[in-house]
Order: C-alpha cells, then structure tokens, then sequence
C-alpha cells in the first residue's frame, strides 16, 4: 500500500494539466486516467513485492479480469481469467466503490478543499485508508478468525469478547445497526468463489461465529452484526492474496467513488477550504517564567 500511495503521487508531476481543476474536460481526463491506472499501478506494487516481472494491460479483458491478468499472467500468450473469480472481484469492487463520509472519503473533501490536483488529493485519501481501523479490517478479522483456530473454540472466544477480553472483528457499522446488506452479499459470492478455489479454512470459524453471535442477546442487543469486512477478507485470502495486500483491493475501487466526492465538492459554489472549528479548553493566562528558572 505504500508504493501505491507514493506512485499515485508522484503521478501529479507526470500530469501538470491536472492542476487545472476548474476545467470540466481536464477533470475528466484526470478521473479516467485514475480510475484506469489504479488497476495497474496496483498489480505492478503486488508482482513487484514477489519479485515477479511485470505483466502489461490487456485491453480486450474487463476491468477486473485485465487486473487478474496483470497480477496473475505468468509465461502463457493470452490469460484468460477465470469468468466465477472475474465476476466475484467485480462485486467485491461494486460494493467498495463508495461509501458515505467514511475517513478516507472526509480525507479526499478535505485535501481537495485546498485544490491541489487530484492525484496529491487521492493520494491522501488512500493513505487515510491505509490504517488498520478502515482498509485494514478485514485483515483484522483474519487474524481473529486465526486466533480462534477451529470451530470448537468460538463459544469460548464469545466467552473472552463479552467479558472485555478480546474484540470481535468485522461486526457492528458507524452507519448500519443492522445486518450490513453488503456483508449478505458477499457471503453469497464466497460460495462461488469457494467453488473454485477449494474452501478456506476459516469460513467454517466464520459461519459458526457469526451463528453464535446472532442469537447471543449480548450482541444483538447492541446491534453488532457482520459487515463488509467480515467475509471479504476469507474471499481475497482464497483467491491468493496476502493481507499486505487487502488495502489496496480496497483503494482500486474506492477510487471511483473518492473521485466523484471530489467532484461533487468542486461543482458546490458554497464550498469553502476545510478548516474544522475547535474550542481551547487550555490556560486562560500562564506568567513567563525565565529559561534557568524552569523546572
């Protein structure tokens, strides 16, 4: 995720056009060179972690299945994705594209508050998505689902959470205080997925987890059910991809989505530069007290 955000910054001074954000046509050829490159930039980040020589658009793929190609193409003349795991990754990226005023969204406003050009301000934003509490929480969730270890073992993890002992990752939403509806989804498709790639070992911790903590009055009472990062994380982990990695499936679709808050800021001619208000609670008035008669 580093390399993703330091080249898409460095991409500012590959498109000095970009600066000229009141133009609508130069705006939107930075939104479609964005949205393009992200898929690329992505892929070459991932073979470049492994070592592996870059492989190079295909432009007669789909979004998605040009990215498994890009990631996946090894000595074969022409990949062709597999079409269960090409419509999987491309539900996965509908449902990540946008999501309300999330941290990284408020990060994509704020910055380009300022009007620099948009690829210092997505920049930005994919950094905000960078921590572990927003693109990182289905990474968090593997590694809970991997502490638990098996099936047999999740009352007991139910056990530690309700006593303050531990967290259960991957449930309860800012937004929704019910079933996330794109967390239902999801599990649909990780059947598909599975369907392919042989089932991962952890979905069976997974299910049996969610089952438990849906009829516990513990967390039904307070409205913590599954979310979108519950099941996404076993799905990218049966389609071969390291958790290092999980944050920047994130950031590929989410583009779209951090671009049109852009632009959606920019056309508001209320829209001011981003200065949040703030109250001192601090000193009224302190004395001056000498440098050698400091403590």
């Amino acid at each position: 995720m580093g390399i993703l955000v330091g080249t898409v910054g460095a991409l500012s001074t590959f498109y000095p056009d970009a600066k000229n954000i009141r133009d609508p046509a130069c705006r939107r050829k930075q939104i479609i060179r964005l949205i393009a490159k992200m898929p690329t930039l992505a892929a070459f980040a991932y073979r470049h972690s492994l070592g592996m020589p870059y492989a190079y658009p295909d432009n007669e793929l789909s979004y998605t299945g040009n990215f498994l190609n890009m990631l996946y193409k090894t000595t074969e003349v022409k990949y062709g994705p597999d079409p269960v795991l090409e419509r999987a990754l491309e539900i996965l990226f509908i449902l990540h594209a946008d999501h309300e005023q999330n941290c990284s969204a408020n990060a994509m406003r704020s910055i380009g508050s300022a009007h620099p050009d948009p690829y210092s301000a997505l920049a930005g934003a994919a950094a905000a998505l960078y921590g572990p509490l927003h693109g990182g929480a289905n990474e968090a969730v593997l590694r809970m689902l991997t502490e638990i270890g098996s099936k047999d073992k999740v009352p007991a993890f139910i056990q530690r959470v309700k006593a303050g002992e531990g967290l259960l990752m991957g449930f309860g939403h800012r937004v929704y205080k019910n079933y996330d509806p794109r967390a239902r989804i999801i599990k649909r498709t990780a059947d598909e997925v599975f369907s392919v790639t042989g089932t991962n070992p952890l979905l069976e911790i997974a299910v049996e987890l969610e089952r438990i903590a849906l009829q516990d009055e513990y967390f039904v009472t307070r409205k913590l059910y599954p979310n979108v990062d519950f099941y996404s994380g076993i799905i990218y982990q049966a389609m071969g991809f390291a958790m290092e990695m999980f944050p920047v499936l994130f950031a590929i679709p989410r583009t779209s989505g951090w671009l049109a808050q852009w632009e959606e800021m920019l056309q508001d001619p209320e829209q001011r530069i981003n200065r949040p208000r703030q109250i001192y609670d601090g000193y009224d008035t302190r004395d001056y007290v000498p440098l050698a008669g400091r403590e």
